[in-house]
């Protein structure tokens, strides 16, 4: 199989076309249907509003709780200058303008691959716009389907230098990938380490934490629902007091509207206020978890959620604090809890813990889909996904992970006694993020946007400028806390590195050991080679050729089925592949031979079938495929394919006569891309409309016999036939090769989930094949 998990769980399992409602569905609907099918969802605007409230407590309940430390982390030895606190308010005002609002909420929301966001999403963009991807498994065909776009530039234009930079080496590609594996990282450093800045204390919130992850299998539509309530309370609150204390204290913090007070600060502050921009930016901690959540919400409500309620009542909450801390400077320590008003403080107190814990779950979610992503290309160990919506499949649940994620909050939660060094190991990992975005971002811009490199200009810049900035001052701090995230990070990266350098390795080996057509062609009584009665399904990762396997297999047992398929499952760079698109069909020999192969592609986005859906889905194409090749001459002995169903502007529509009987079957272009198969003759029209065969009775007659054939075999029993793989480094390898492969490859796939597992394949119906693979 292919990198990543086909088989995901559902809690609402959805439909799937049957193909013979397909094959009498009128052309001009079903051509309509794909046309809109894949533009951006449109949704009523109650529905937008209700997204958008659901979306506070998921999404914002990270960034909406920084109120309650920014201050102390900015000014950890006091105030020493009423101004200054001028100055970090500006800081605020504008960080949360710049970053937050322009650049994700406007900009990079707006970079999501059909509504999925995150890193690996703007890598999955760049996939299909430039030859990036390390697994070389894509076939041309791929690029014909309907949810693939690209764009192809002149090669003097800027985007095509640049494209043609990005492929020229592949250290550039594999560069790339782990600028996004890192970004990755330190997103899931950043959702370990959000419950531990808190200031409930440590056993309440390790309790709170263990009943928060126990309500993750729910799914993010009822937790939403859940937390929104407590997330919409807590902006009201602590924008109506940031209101009470402007009114009350001083309402001269407004001047930090005007961005000349932050000249002064750093003027005044020197080296210290340089490095309290660690502080500062923990205001904006949580806005790279609301691009990575992206896919469990769309984005008309997430940007209303934060323009309407979230943007307003931060600022209107930190220029409270600081209107409270201009009259009352020691009490920076705790400078949220003093400044609320007497009447409402236990309430607000009350709020306040929950709100902090609930702020764990937008990088909870955030987690999750970035793991799933991950996965799909090739870069996670294969996990059990569940998913808890059929109307929103973005919304899933990632039981191991989930877990894991747990006792890691737990253990940081715990082990950090000082909450300063906490907010500077909580700035590192978000710096980082947001420095990945940009770099990652810059690229969309060009090759994917086009944009005229005046604008890129003014991004980067824009972007660098603050985001450097905050970096260099993070780097301070590496020895007081900062260091915490690198190193839960950099455990993340070997995991998938090497996870993805194994995947790698296997499929060149799997290419450069696939058995040649000859060999093939070869095989025969002379060889002693006996066919069994049923039908062999040969799992492989290859999407072209004869696998090794097979020939293991046959070496080892000199008898094969009377059918073999061979299938292939693969990922693709896209959010989701149609489901009358995603399998790839085409006769390997002769057709006495009986042998085929069958590619089913998938998206990262894709709610994949147990073994039931997706054998009977197979088997489906394989007698569509069938009935269509007979209105071909010749057969097939090549690497092409034959799409079934693809729907484009070319297709034709046929009507199939077969024994006075007529079958209205939409080609489209099902035959769009085939060198194997000899392309369709233009047919002759009857006066009535009808289109008959130019083939005649015996093409009939051979598609009744093989189908005949097909159905036997498959009533006799079906195998599924799986490669029990074993990866060994060669004995010159050098050492870090040898511990990457022999041990940390070795331990993840004994851990993950096994192949039958994924296929939920029957046991009685499973033969295992060994082999071992020196790489």
């Amino acid at each position: 199989m292919a990198s990543g998990s086909i088989d995901e769980d559902t809690n609402d399992k959805g439909s799937m076309w049957d193909l013979d409602q397909k094959l009498d569905q009128p052309m001009d609907e079903e051509a309509g249907r794909i046309k809109n099918m894949y533009r951006e969802k449109k949704f009523s605007a109650v529905l937008v509003l209700r997204l958008a409230f659901q979306s506070l407590g998921v999404v914002y309940g990270d960034l909406g709780t920084s109120p309650l430390y920014v201050f102390y982390n900015t000014f950890p030895r006091g105030i020493e200058d009423p101004e200054d606190i001028i100055g970090a308010l500006s800081l605020i005002i504008y960080s949360l303008t710049l970053i937050p609002l322009l650049k994700y909420v406007f900009i990079v929301l707006r970079a999501n691959d059909n509504g999925q966001g995150g890193t690996f999403a703007l890598y999955s963009l760049l996939c299909r716009h430039a030859k990036v991807k390390t697994i070389p498994n894509q076939h041309r065909t791929d690029e014909e389907l309907t949810t693939y776009s690209r764009h192809i530039f002149p090669e003097k234009s800027f985007a095509g230098k640049t494209k043609k930079w990005l492929e020229a080496h592949v250290y550039r590609k594999n560069a790339l990938l782990i600028l996004v594996l890192v970004g990755t990282c330190m997103v899931i450093g950043d959702g370990i380490l959000t419950p531990a800045i808190s200031d409930v204390v440590v056993i309440v919130a390790a309790v709170i934490l263990v009943g928060l992850f126990s309500m993750q299998h729910y799914g993010t539509d009822r937790v939403g629902w859940l937390f929104a309530p407590i997330v919409l309370l807590w902006f009201l609150l602590i924008g109506g007091v940031g209101i009470f204390n402007i009114c009350k204290y001083d309402s001269t913090v407004l001047r930090a509207f005007s961005p000349v007070y932050i000249y002064r600060y750093f003027r005044r502050g020197g080296k210290d206020g340089w490095t309290s921009l660690g502080g500062i930016m923990l205001s904006i901690t949580g806005t790279e978890a609301l691009f990575a959540d992206l896919s469990h919400f769309p984005v008309l409500p997430v940007q209303i959620a934060f323009t309407i309620v979230v943007f307003p009542c931060l600022l209107l909450a930190y220029s409270g604090q600081a209107s409270y801390l201009m009259k009352n400077q020691e009490h920076v320590k705790d400078a949220f809890y003093r400044s609320i008003p007497d009447g409402i403080y236990w309430p607000m107190f009350i709020i306040a813990t929950a709100a902090a814990i609930v702020a764990s779950q937008a990088t909870i979610s955030a987690t999750f889909s970035i793991i799933k992503q991950a996965l799909a290309l090739g870069c996670f160990p294969r996990v059990r996904v569940v998913h808890t919506s059929r109307k929103f499949l973005g919304q899933i649940y990632i039981p191991d992970i989930n877990w894991i994620l747990m006792i890691l909050c737990i253990a940081v939660t715990i082990g950090f006694k000082n909450q300063s060094q906490i907010g500077n190991a909580y700035g590192t990992a978000v710096v980082i993020v947001m420095l990945v975005t940009t770099l990652l971002m810059i690229l969309i811009m060009l090759l994917v946007w086009r944009c005229h490199w005046i604008l890129v200009l003014i991004f980067t810049v824009l972007s660098l400028v603050v985001e450097c900035t905050y970096f260099s001052a993070v780097l301070f701090k590496i020895d007081q806390g900062g260091w915490v995230p690198l190193v839960i990070a950099a455990a993340f990266l070997l995991i998938m590195y090497v996870w993805h350098y194994g995947t790698v390795k296997r499929y060149e080996f799997e290419m450069h050991s696939r058995v040649s057509m000859a060999w093939i062609l070869g095989l025969g009584p002379s060889l002693g080679l006996v066919r069994v009665p049923g039908i062999g399904l040969v799992y492989t990762e290859l999407a072209s050729g004869v696998p090794h396997i097979f020939s293991h297999f046959i070496t080892n047992l000199p008898a094969i089925h009377s059918v073999v398929v061979f299938v292939c499952v693969k990922y693709l760079p896209v959010y989701t592949v149609p489901i009358e698109e995603r399998f790839l069909v085409k006769r390997i020999g002769p057709k006495n031979f009986h042998m085929f192969r069958c590619v089913a592609r998938y998206g990262y986005k894709d709610l994949h079938k147990k073994d039931d859906d997706f054998e009977k889905m197979l088997f489906d194409s394989l007698f569509l495929f069938v009935r269509l090749e007979s209105m071909m001459e010749g057969c097939s002995d090549s690497d092409e394919y034959s799409l079934y169903g693809q729907q484009t502007e070319r297709s034709r529509d046929f009507l199939l006569t077969e024994n006075g009987n007529t079958i209205s079957s939409n080609l489209e272009a099902t035959m769009s891309s085939v060198d194997s198969i000899v392309p369709i003759k233009s047919p002759q029209q009857t006066n009535s409309g009808s289109v008959v065969r130019s083939s005649g009775q015996t093409s009939s007659q051979t598609e009744v016999d093989e189908l005949e054939f097909l159905n036997s075999c498959r009533g006799a029993g079906v195998v599924h036939i799986l490669g029990n793989t074993v990866v060994r480094a060669r004995r010159e390898s050098k050492f870090i090769k040898k511990i990457a492969i022999d041990y940390i490859y070795a331990f993840l796939r004994r851990i993950c989930r096994e192949n039958s597992v994924i296929f939920n394949i029957p046991h009685e119906s499973l033969l295992n094949v060994g082999q071992i693979f020196y790489v």
